[in-house]
């Protein structure tokens, strides 16, 4: 009896070792492939955004909590506007810069790294200085004598045409002489609204058919932007909705952007939670007052690809609830352009360690600031369908009176025009990227789709949007696992798939448009697409669709049971030889 007692105890013993073995050795390579971004380092940073280990797997467990919460409803696939836009942007100071030649400078060192949009502020109190209708700037009779207002500001619009830039024209700070109250704060709204309207119409009248795109004020949920008194979604939208009524009549095709809400978790008079303040505009009746919906797109503590998703919690992808909110109300055919998005590289030895509240907006180092920005862009491109433009924050400042402000540190460029990693690293981006149509509706014409320049877009009934790309030939790189396009023309354009003849594998027709579906695989491929006629025809869009996930799910469920029974059986056999 002893002799057996033993013998089982021995066993278990034995049991205990081996266990004992397997973890340290699985513990081994698990820590070896951490500290050498292996397999598991990657997949638990493309799901939790951190690149320390102990983050990493304190992620995981967070990334887990997605399951016990509704997750944002987005409807990837509905026909969205102003998406299909080169997403490429910087915001800029140009009007801080004396010298017009430093002007220059920066505008030929955004285009020359790629970037096609130009976010610029344009300050009300700069223009219009001293009363209503009154355009001249009698600040500095000694230096620069009695000048228009608006000399500075032509030469901005002059420098992005010639470089091949499109304005966001940013339009606020209102002038001393709209508010009775001095105490109100130089950010706060005119007293008289119809101050705004006026000088809102006045600059577009001047601008028209040069700048196409305006956006309504900045971050007006947060203190100080709108000023010493609580920040008001009805009285912001009041705003919105006149500024949308004197822009659209003025000149139609003006695209009208809300102001960009400021992310933040507060319920305070001064500052009020995003996703609150934008469910109060739309109940005060702004879904008519705007074309595109703005957010901030700051990374704060994690990177770009953080999946986590909790309201309470600063990160890039914050921006999944504001599309929530939008499809709740029935606005989901407009798009989200971020007008504000980096990481900031405090974590830098040059950076004064005692700078009041340095890590506010987040800390991460030069290289990560430089790597993170080419990865937003890229997650935004392939996961969300709803997002147009990336505005970079910021390109540079005019010198560095602000060094002791942690905003100062987003800069691009030094003020000597010196460029830090991320300016080189968004460069060699821009510049080796193709671009490509990921999942969602695209309307053509479109960044991504390549027509001839002799195409036009004209009047289609039945189109998405009213309008449709007429040509002859289109190519375009898709990355999907279905490519449908809709077309209208007397006969079937030849379809060419990695310069293959190709042919649709299926068409059906509706209201005289005809869909086909010209590429379809198991898992996301990438193609590049060629449609030409001997004809002219509409194209109206192109629909991608990646069901990889949906495909791949049951086979993985299946592999995981087999993989679960395995092991179960692997248990009851060692119970049974050991207990």
């Amino acid at each position: 009896m002893n002799s057996m007692r033993q013998s089982k105890f021995s066993q278990r013993r034995d049991l205990l070792i081996i266990v004992a073995v397997v973890v340290i050795i699985f513990g081994a390579f698990f820590a070896l492939d951490l500290a050498n971004h292996g397999l598991a380092w990657r997949v638990m940073w493309s799901l939790t955004g951190e690149e320390a280990p102990l983050a990493q797997m304190r992620g995981m467990v967070e990334w887990v909590g997605n399951l016990t919460r509704a997750q944002p409803v987005t409807d990837p696939y509905v026909p969205i506007q102003h998406t299909d836009v080169n997403p490429y942007g910087i915001n800029t100071f140009l009007e801080q810069e004396v010298e017009p030649a430093k002007r220059e400078q920066q505008v030929q060192m955004i285009a020359e790294a790629g970037f096609h949009w130009l976010r610029q502020q344009f300050p009300w109190q700069d223009i219009e200085i001293e009363a209503r209708g009154d355009f001249t700037d009698r600040r500095h009779p000694n230096t620069t004598g009695i000048i228009s207002a608006w000399d500075k500001y032509d030469s901005i619009v002059d420098l992005a045409q010639q470089y091949g830039l499109e304005i966001q024209a940013r339009i606020d700070t209102p002038p001393a002489w709209t508010h009775a109250d001095p105490e109100i704060g130089t950010l706060a709204p005119p007293d008289n609204l119809d101050d705004y309207v006026a000088f809102l119409t006045t600059f577009a009248q001047r601008y028209k058919g040069r700048i196409h795109t305006y956006q309504i004020w900045n971050e007006p949920n947060i203190y100080p932007e709108w000023g010493n008194r609580p920040v008001d979604p009805e009285g912001y939208t009041t705003m919105l909705c006149a500024a949308y009524n004197a822009l659209k009549a003025v000149d139609p095709p003006n695209v009208v952007i809300s102001a960009a809400l400021s992310p933040t978790v507060a319920l305070e008079p001064n500052n009020l939670n995003e996703y609150v303040f934008l469910q109060r505009m739309y109940q005060a009746g702004a879904q008519r007052c705007f074309d595109v919906m703005a957010t901030q797109g700051y990374g704060f503590f994690s990177g770009p690809t953080d999946q986590r998703m909790r309201p309470t919690t600063l990160t890039f992808a914050r921006n999944l609830y504001l599309r929530d909110l939008m499809v709740a109300n029935g606005d989901a055919a407009k798009p989200i352009w971020i007008s504000e998005a980096a990481w900031n590289p405090v974590d830098d030895p040059t950076v004064p360690q005692d700078i009041p509240n340095l890590e506010a907006f987040g800390t991460v180092t030069q290289d990560q600031a430089a790597r993170y920005m080419p990865l937003a862009y890229d997650r935004a491109q392939q996961e969300w369908s709803w997002i147009g433009v990336i505005d970079y924050w910021f390109f540079k400042r005019a010198d560095d009176h602000e060094r002791d402000q942690p905003f100062y540190y987003f800069r691009m460029v030094e003020p000597d025009f010196t460029p830090l990693p991320v300016y080189d690293a968004m460069k060699s981006y821009i510049a080796e990227t193709t671009p490509t149509l990921y999942r969602g509706v695209h309307q053509a014409p479109a960044w991504a789709i390549h027509a001839h320049a002799a195409d036009s877009v004209v009047a289609a009934e039945g189109a998405q949007f009213a309008d449709a790309l007429q040509t002859q030939s289109v190519t375009f790189t898709t990355s999907g696992t279905d490519v449908i396009m809709r077309w209208q023309g007397d006969s079937a354009p030849t379809i060419q798939i990695d310069d293959q003849p190709a042919e649709a594998i299926s068409s059906t027709s509706s209201d005289g448009w005809t869909e086909s579906l010209i590429q379809q695989s198991f898992a996301a491929e990438t193609h590049t697409v060629q449609i030409s006629a001997d004809a002219p025809f509409l194209l109206d869009g192109v629909t991608v669709y990646d069901r990889s996930a949906a495909h791949l799910t049951p086979a993985l469920m299946v592999l995981g049971a087999l993989g679960i029974l395995a092991l179960l059986g692997i248990v009851v056999e060692l119970w049974k030889r050991f207990f």
